[in-house]
């Protein structure tokens, strides 16, 4: 409860408060919590202090806010990925259980942008297939993705073949075998556009990532610029000593 006489603020008191009941179990993942008014009126403080504390946790994920229906407990599951290996999407979620699935934003041959076709190895003039994607998992939105990839190396892909996994497609469909990827990841917010994609509150804190992949002979076969719900996804690494 609050402690009035503490010198920890009242709002910091009110989240730890609100965290209790969810780490109780009192409130669970879907659950509406109270209202601004029910809280103040249980702990005798400003609408103010309230609204903060409530702020504090939805941007730190634990809740979510729903336009015109209100705030509730987010799912805190979050799925696991581990920086080892070159993987697909599909293929993370196939190995965790789950249900991989995709839809398609755009899909498009075009001539790259001066950044893609240096990522890529190619000259500005050649084509590029761009493949705008949102990335399911058991139907729930996790990632914006936008993938490139020289078309001259995959001349036959056509927006039928990706129900399936990309990279698949590359190593059974065009024999071609990819030998690494260089990838990065950083934190930036959501745009009003992409938040609607990806159902989370307006400004939400995201992971980009964007990785290049290698084909044997060092030719790239793909560039990729992902968007991740910060909420649900976080990265794993191992780290040897020395």
């Amino acid at each position: 409860m609050i402690d009035r006489k503490s010198p920890v603020p009242m709002y910091y008191q009110i989240e730890k408060y609100i965290e209790q009941l969810i780490e109780t179990r009192n409130l669970r993942a879907g659950d509406q919590i109270p209202s601004e008014r029910e809280f103040t009126d249980q702990f005798h403080v400003s609408r103010m202090t309230v609204r903060q504390a409530v702020l504090d946790l939805v941007n730190s994920g634990i809740l979510v806010r729903i336009k015109g229906k209100g705030t509730f407990v987010a799912d805190q599951l979050k799925i696991e990925k581990a920086l080892q290996g070159v993987n697909g999407f599909s293929e993370d979620m196939i190995s965790r259980g789950m249900k991989p699935g995709s839809k398609m934003l755009s899909f498009a041959c075009i001539t790259p942008s001066a950044k893609v076709a240096q990522k890529l190895s190619i000259d500005s003039q050649d084509k590029v297939i761009e493949i705008k994607r949102t990335r399911l998992a058991d139907d729930e939105p996790m990632a914006i993705e936008i993938s490139y990839l020289p078309q001259k190396l995959v001349p036959n892909l056509a927006e039928a073949d990706l129900t399936l996994s990309l990279y698949q497609y590359i190593e059974q469909k065009c024999n071609l075998e990819i030998d690494h990827a260089e990838q990065s990841i950083e934190a930036v917010i959501v745009t009003a556009g992409e938040a609607d994609i990806l159902k989370v509150p307006k400004g939400s804190p995201v992971l980009l990532i964007e990785r290049c992949s290698y084909l044997k002979n060092k030719q790239s076969i793909e560039y990729t610029k992902s968007l991740y719900r910060a909420d649900r996804y976080k990265f794993m690494v191992t780290l040897p000593r020395g």
